[in-house]
């Protein structure tokens, strides 16, 4: 169990660190910048699917954790 969830975790960290797009306007709250922060953008593509892959191994990490919990 404990393998598992390392693995999930290294890989959930990879996946986070691929979604730099997301992450550009991040610095502009701190600063006040006036950019596209709270706009609705899409995702299509590569972004898309990283972004479902996040929540997947997001997901995985929770329930793991739950289950190894309660082992």
């Amino acid at each position: 169990m404990e393998t598992a969830l390392l693995i999930v975790s290294i890989l959930l960290i990879i996946i986070v660190l691929l979604q730099s797009a997301k992450a550009d306007s991040g610095p502009q709250i701190i600063s006040g910048g006036q950019g596209e922060l709270f706009t609705n953008r899409k995702e299509r593509g590569s972004e898309l699917v990283i972004t479902r892959i996040t929540m997947v191994l997001g997901l995985a990490f929770f329930v793991i954790c739950l289950i190894s919990m309660f082992i």
